[in-house]
């Protein structure tokens, strides 16, 4: 049986979170046009819905193991996403723009740890 290709799938879903923090960061302190990052919004979170759903199909997978490095992870993850949205808060970001940065950093936040979870667990059987 194939496994899924979690890995680029996850990487495709941060490289969406990272097309849309750079874009509007690119018009900071302007208000940026909203439209593209809600667009890099949305395909960063179905692709990462796809890739989680892809990996609860597999028969037999270590979930013991991914529990347990992936919870660390979301632990640690969580603490760098609390700094980051601080900074954001320091740095006045307001409105729309907050609630999207929020949102992609979320994404990247529960991406980490599926991603260092799923490398551990899939050598485990």
């Amino acid at each position: 049986m194939t496994r899924p290709r979690v890995t680029e799938l996850g990487m495709v879903s941060i490289g969406f979170v990272a097309a849309g923090v750079i874009y509007l960061a690119a018009y900071l302190p302007r208000q940026a046009p909203l439209a593209p990052a809600i667009v890099f919004l949305s395909l960063a979170a179905a692709v990462f819905a796809a890739n989680a759903f892809s990996l609860t199909r597999q028969p037999g997978f270590a979930w013991w193991r991914f529990r347990q490095v992936a919870g660390w992870m979301v632990l640690v993850y969580l603490v760098v996403a609390g700094m980051l949205e601080f900074t954001f808060l320091y740095d006045h970001t307001r409105g729309p723009v907050l609630a999207i940065m929020t949102l992609l950093l979320a994404i990247f936040t529960v991406n980490v740890p599926l991603l260092s979870g799923w490398t551990v667990a899939h050598f485990e059987n």
